[in-house]
């Protein structure tokens, strides 16, 4: 499937008029927080949520209930600015019944935006970026109190310790961010620029926040970093924090996201090999097949050195799946550069990925230095190879687990409400006949179908 912009709680498409609804009796003002990107920004907007309520502010699940909006953005995606002009101005239309509606961009996005908005989008009231959000209840009142708020600087000391989120997820699965920042400066990317540079979060604050999340009931810990395997406090290496998160009491599963390639080390291969509470499921970005792109990127390995990895991976850990990002159209990608991530994508046989095309993102190292030389319509038709050849990969792993039998956890609902919801720990989604299990719950069932993304039991 293609990556695309995720929008917790909402559409994309215009949304037909409605009338007000009757505002709930809450005891504070009402903010509205709608996410678009990764799990990094889900978290982050789990912490501004719990800052605000911290200075009285009530969550509302619906924007017209809402005195204030703040779209929490991500820069990382194609034509991501587009997109938050774009539905900042379908919420626009709430102010029409709430004339001193705030309107505020949070996020990776806000310090690209922050001398734009004033002409573009003149009802953004509040621009905050994302080592501002200790001071967002502060910096919201300003905004309600008609100054229009500019608070983009970055902080390379912030992370955020001693603070709590209030997340809006299925109380099975938490996140824990335990790295901030990104040192790679890889050519196409634009998370150094808007997300600083990288700091680990003290070790004493990750386990504090897993040991809050495992006494309120969370089975599975997923913790989140730009190149998360990267991490480093001190002494303490990522291996060193997987031992120390998986003796919480309470955590049955670990997951993490995203690492880098490069900085899997023999130690941590053999620490997930041996923690049966680490999932056998890696997100591991390739970007492309091509020595020759990438090089261009920066990526810091060769595609020899990314297979032999691979390899290593699965020596270790058998029953392993692989998900992955691939980029198609970079600058100066050739048919043959674009046909060696096809063989890459045949000789690893991804579980999934997330496809995308190049896009310039303005502030990057590609936007300023290499040219946009691949046509649209040649990156449109290279990404369709990318995600038919994908789907066939994506089908036939899923018709491999068909007859196995699986340790599912159960997070509740599926999107329709007619089956329940869990997940193997290879993070492959099982659908199960209403009334199987409760959230929270581990169950072993008989996998007897699949739809190709999904599994199928009982």
């Amino acid at each position: 499937m293609t990556r695309l912009v995720q929008i917790r709680g909402t559409r994309m498409a215009p949304e037909p008029p409605a009338p007000a609804p009757e505002l709930p009796h809450v005891a504070g003002p009402r903010v509205y927080v709608e996410t678009l990107g990764c799990q990094m920004n889900e978290a982050d907007s789990a912490l501004i949520v719990g800052q605000l309520a911290a200075r009285g502010y009530v969550r509302v699940p619906d924007p017209a209930a809402a005195d204030v909006i703040l779209l929490n953005t991500c820069a990382v995606r194609e034509k991501a600015e587009e997109r938050v002009y774009g539905r900042t101005s379908q919420l626009l239309r709430h102010k029409k019944d709430n004339p001193d509606l705030v309107f505020g961009i949070t996020g990776c996005m806000a310090e690209h935006l922050r001398d734009k908005v004033q002409k573009q989008a003149p009802h953004i009231g509040l621009v905050a970026g994302p080592d501002s959000y200790r001071r967002i209840g502060v910096l919201v009142d300003r905004a309600r109190a008609g100054e229009r708020v500019v608070d983009v600087a970055l902080d390379r000391e912030e992370t955020y310790e001693g603070l709590d989120g209030v997340p809006d997820d299925d109380g099975v699965s938490g996140q824990v961010s335990i790295q901030r920042g990104c040192d790679k400066f890889c050519t196409f990317c634009v998370v150094p620029y808007t997300r600083g540079r990288e700091r680990g979060v003290a070790p004493r604050e990750v386990l504090r926040q897993a040991r809050h999340l495992a006494e309120r009931g969370y089975k599975e810990i997923v913790l989140l970093g730009q190149t998360v395997n990267s991490y480093v406090w001190e002494d303490a290496s990522f291996a060193d924090l997987l031992r120390a998160v998986a003796a919480i009491d309470g955590v049955e599963r670990i997951r993490f996201t995203s690492p880098y390639p490069v900085d899997f080390d023999e130690r941590l291969i053999a620490t997930m090999a041996e923690l049966d509470k680490v999932c056998p499921y890696i997100h591991l970005p390739a970007q492309s097949g091509s020595d020759r792109m990438l090089t261009a990127m920066k990526r810091g390995y060769s595609r020899g050195e990314f297979v032999d990895l691979v390899g290593r991976l699965r020596a270790a850990l058998p029953d392993l799946a692989l998900s992955t990002d691939l980029m198609v159209g970079f600058c100066g990608e050739t048919e043959d550069d674009h046909a060696e991530t096809l063989s890459l994508m045949r000789e690893v046989r991804f579980d999934s990925a997330f496809m995308f095309r190049y896009s310039d993102r303005g502030i990057t190292y590609a936007a300023r230095k290499l040219q946009d030389d691949v046509p649209d319509e040649v990156k449109g038709r290279r990404l369709q190879e990318v995600i038919e050849l994908q789907e066939q990969h994506t089908r036939a792993s899923h018709h491999a687990r068909v007859g196995k039998r699986e340790r599912v956890l159960i997070s509740g609902l599926s999107h329709r409400g007619d089956r329940v919801l869990g997940r193997t720990p290879r993070f492959q989604s099982v659908l199960l006949p209403l009334g199987t299990g409760s959230p929270g719950q581990t169950i072993e069932v008989e996998v007897t179908a699949t739809t190709g993304h999904s599994l199928i039991a009982g």
